[in-house]
């Protein structure tokens, strides 16, 4: 950095419970972090942009602003909805300005992606997807999301992905369970989510035993969208995260399920000796996705002052 002071950088997790803001030089060099209730907006930015005034105050001038976003977010820059919330489920939160808001409060650069591209950027630049260029990071909780990147370069298209709403087989006389999600019922989010295993269970995931029959078809469920995942984007590594992930048993039996369903199909070592390996745990836990916000922001800046090599 030709000899500055590394800049001060703001990063956002924007979840649908709450909102994770942290300012600081890197993930290694957090100077303070808030963790705020998803509320209404109003409340909740409010909440935002006092955090990051204090720490202006407290650690001097942001340099610039990440954020990772539940969505569906308007990512296209010539968007007049750029940084905007477009489509959610969340009541209240179509259509509320993240970035114009952030913007307005600060005049530095805001860099924003979905939460599941910013989990899959921080565990690239430092955790389980360190040195790989094409992998896919799929979280399982309060919804199901996915992201990652593809030659190197964060997944985009013609809004973003939504690997939580792919349909897979449902069988319904084995699972008669209509599903959770508003917009398709029955997609992957609305099948195996966690507000979908608490609907079919009456029981939320965490409190269900690792002999429960939930485990089961909660594995199999994922095992299927990571089969799709598999045939359709190739990926070097797949990395899961989230909450439902909590319970130990299910990895191994989504694990088992996959090898099951591929059947011998995709003739590679990854997969066929190393699938503990291949199907990963996130290195940075729950930091992934405010270690990648911090990368969003330091995107936005020169080389010369602290900026990351571009991988939009």
């Amino acid at each position: 950095m030709n000899g500055a002071s590394p800049r001060l950088l703001g990063g956002i997790e924007a979840g649908g419970t709450k909102f994770v803001c942290v300012a600081g030089t890197g993930i290694d060099g957090v100077r303070a972090e808030a963790r705020i209730p998803t509320t209404t907006p109003a409340e909740t930015l409010g909440a935002v942009v006092r955090f990051f005034e204090d720490a202006v105050r407290a650690h001097g001038p942001l340099a610039a602003l990440g954020v990772g976003s539940f969505g569906p977010v308007d990512l296209h820059p010539a968007s007049p909805r750029y940084g905007c919330i477009t489509t959610t489920p969340k009541p209240g939160w179509s259509g509320a300005d993240l970035v114009g808001t952030l913007r307005r409060a600060f005049a530095v650069p805001v860099g924003i992606d979905t939460d599941v591209n910013a989990a899959a950027l921080g565990e690239w630049r430092h955790g389980a997807a360190r040195g790989l260029d094409t992998f896919v990071y799929l979280t399982v909780g309060t919804g199901i999301g996915g992201g990652g990147l593809v030659g190197g370069r964060l997944l985009h298209g013609l809004v973003h992905p939504e690997m939580g709403h792919v349909r897979v087989p449902h069988d319904h006389a084995a699972d008669p369970f209509p599903g959770v999600c508003p917009f398709h019922g029955d997609c992957l989010e609305g099948l195996a989510s966690g507000p979908a295993m608490a609907a079919r269970w009456g029981a939320p995931a965490e409190s269900l035993d690792e002999t429960h029959p939930a485990w089961t078809l909660e594995a199999r469920y994922l095992a299927l969208a990571l089969h799709n995942v598999v045939c359709t984007l190739s990926p070097q590594r797949i990395v899961v995260g989230g909450g439902v992930m909590a319970q130990p048993a299910l990895l191994p039996l989504v694990r088992h399920e996959l090898t099951k369903l591929l059947n011998g199909y995709v003739q590679t070592p990854d997969i066929l000796q190393r699938i503990d390996e291949y199907v990963a745990t996130p290195a940075l836990g729950d930091r992934a996705g405010v270690a990648g916000a911090l990368v969003l922001a330091a995107a936005q800046l020169p080389p010369g002052l602290g900026g990351v090599a571009p991988f939009i």
